[in-house]
């Protein structure tokens, strides 16, 4: 099995891209998809899950400095384990020719050109066995909930599209602060009403 790791700000893109990567139709061999929006979390991917290939579009990370600083660590920690295409709306800055990079698309590709593109990645990859590799730091509904958390949705808009109760998007939302080792009073992850009901309490 292969494992594709999409790493992109736009939700309407990283959606589309993974559902049209997941069809099982596309690839020779199984492949396994996963889509974030949070560097920090792909950073965790890529360690843990050592995916064969990451295809990113960091031109929306590129102009917030709180993310910005992370985009050398995904490089870094893509090392030779991972290979990186890179899918853009605008020019990148500095990393286009790094060693990881196997090539530049623009975001206006045909889909069909970017899954052969792919296809052949992959076939350059060796083939592993993810059922003995290390198990992904947070579980996939996690990740759904922490995504949406990131956009900035509320706890009652999270429950409505992910069709759980609040209660659970909360022990969700704990659960990813313990794993992730965030404090609960300084988090960046916290919105500003969560930050004074955590001070206070």
């Amino acid at each position: 099995m292969y494992k594709i790791l999409i790493i992109d700000r736009c939700q309407f893109s990283r959606h589309g891209l993974e559902t049209w990567l997941a069809r099982s139709d596309h690839f020779t061999s199984p492949v396994m998809v996963t889509s974030l929006n949070s560097l920090f979390l792909a950073k965790e991917h890529i360690e843990h899950w050592q995916p064969s290939l990451v295809i990113a579009d960091f031109s929306g990370f590129q102009d917030d400095p709180t993310q910005a600083n992370l985009i050398a660590a995904i490089f870094a920690a893509c090392g030779q384990r991972s290979q990186v295409i890179l899918l853009q709306y605008r020019p990148m800055r500095n990393y286009t020719h790094h060693e990881a990079v196997l090539v530049t698309l623009s975001k206006k590709t045909q889909l069909q050109h970017i899954t052969n593109m792919i296809e052949n990645a992959l076939n350059s990859r060796p083939w592993l066995n993810y059922t003995h590799t290390i198990s992904p730091l947070l579980t996939r509904q996690e990740e759904k909930v922490l995504s949406l958390w990131l956009e900035g949705m509320s706890n009652p808009l999270i429950a409505r599209m992910l069709s759980i109760s609040g209660k659970t998007v909360y022990t969700y939302k704990r659960n990813i602060r313990l794993k992730l080792r965030m404090d609960n009073r300084f988090s960046p992850f916290l919105s500003s009403g969560e930050r004074i009901t955590a001070q206070t309490s």
